[in-house]
């Protein structure tokens, strides 16, 4: 007997110690991604759901909950507009299986 268990599900079971005031990943430039980027790949491509796309083209970024995977990074390449550095020791994601 299989069941079908939905990512988000668990994804719901980590936990996020938020680093008040000090996000490890930022986009350099928000106009970059409004005007030079055609896809807009980091808001359908992060596992956590971290970027959103609002109507006026603009990409958001909130980084509770990142999975610290690299995505992001790995698919803005081409424009090099994410900086990104693990967090701060004690912060970031806490998987609850390992």
């Amino acid at each position: 007997m299989s069941t079908n268990v939905k990512v988000e599900e668990k994804l719901f079971q980590n936990r996020y110690r938020v680093d008040a005031g000090r996000p490890h990943i930022q986009i350099k430039d928000e106009e970059l991604c409004a005007s030079e980027c055609e896809t807009q790949q980091c808001t359908v491509c992060c596992p956590a759901g971290c970027y959103t796309l609002e109507g006026n083209g603009r990409v958001v970024l909130i980084t509770d909950g990142c999975l610290e995977c690299g995505t992001c990074r790995i698919i803005c390449n081409d424009h090099r507009n994410v900086a990104w550095e693990y967090p701060r020791g004690g912060y970031g994601v806490l998987f609850k299986f390992g």
